[in-house]
């Protein structure tokens, strides 16, 4: 078992990893729309989950995996009214490849994010 880490994507703010590699699988942690400077993304739900994204692209290459290889996905939003565009864009990742995918509504996230997103990836 061993961490990982990227500076391609915000640090932890807290006491853990950016991800965990165990065997063969990498687990993330959630990422949210910080950038990799950890500030929020300014812009609108739109713009915060592609910067999930872009944080998850980050994390799953630093362990040798990529969204080509998540089989698993855990989306939390702030608000179910964004469900429709946070699936949009969602599917614009996940295309062919359709992980297994949870989605909950939470009452806040870190920094007030309205979008965090965890994953469960093989690894190349």
């Amino acid at each position: 078992m061993k961490s990982t880490f990227t500076q391609e994507a915000p640090e932890a703010i807290g006491p853990y990893s950016q991800g965990m590699i165990v065997n063969n699988m990498f687990y993330s942690s959630g990422q949210i729309p910080l950038t990799k400077e950890g500030q929020l993304v300014e812009g609108g739900i739109e713009a915060q989950v592609h910067q999930v994204f872009a944080n998850l692209q980050a994390v799953l290459e630093s362990a040798g995996a990529s969204l080509s290889t998540v089989v698993k996905t855990t989306v939390f939003i702030q608000d179910m009214e964004d469900f429709p565009v946070v699936n949009e864009i969602y599917g614009t990742y996940f295309k062919e490849h359709l992980p297994a995918r949870s989605c909950v509504e939470v009452a806040k996230l870190p920094k007030n994010a309205r979008v965090e997103i965890e994953v469960i990836a093989l690894i190349k």
